[in-house]
């Protein structure tokens, strides 16, 4: 097994395919395995979807910012801002990691899949993802 930590250049708010920085950082893969890729954030998710249309991208954002609104009265956590509890809340929707087969020493996604970094904050700064080859 081998492990590595990627530290990701500052994204501004929104979904970012961020698949081809990370092949860039991986260690050698094996012939077959799984890639495990962990974010160590709680205001910012990864997940994998279509990276062939941005609109698909842009329509996630409208999406999310629709059914978690900021700026909501009843929400208590506000000392970071108004983006900062939606971006907690988005961020445990979509999740904090990805499993991904590694087959012929590369990933193995889909045409048409990417992999996305979801930033949620107006301001989230660099973030870190831990990814794990499992062998």
């Amino acid at each position: 097994m081998q492990q590595a930590e990627i530290l990701l250049p500052e994204y501004p708010r929104g979904y970012h395919i961020i698949t081809n920085h990370i092949e860039k950082n991986l260690p050698n893969l094996p012939e077959t395995g799984v890639l495990h890729i962990f974010i160590k954030h709680t205001s910012a998710a990864i997940t994998i979807n279509e990276d062939a249309d941005p609109s698909v991208r842009v329509d996630f954002e409208s999406f999310f910012n629709k059914i978690v609104p900021e700026n909501e009265p009843f929400l208590t956590h506000t000392f970071e801002g108004p983006d900062d509890m939606p971006a907690h809340i988005k961020a445990a929707m979509i999740g904090t990691s990805v499993f991904i087969p590694i087959t012929n020493h590369q990933l193995n996604l889909g045409t048409w899949q990417g992999i996305y970094l979801c930033e949620f904050r107006n301001r989230g700064g660099r973030r870190k993802l831990v990814v794990t080859v499992i062998p």
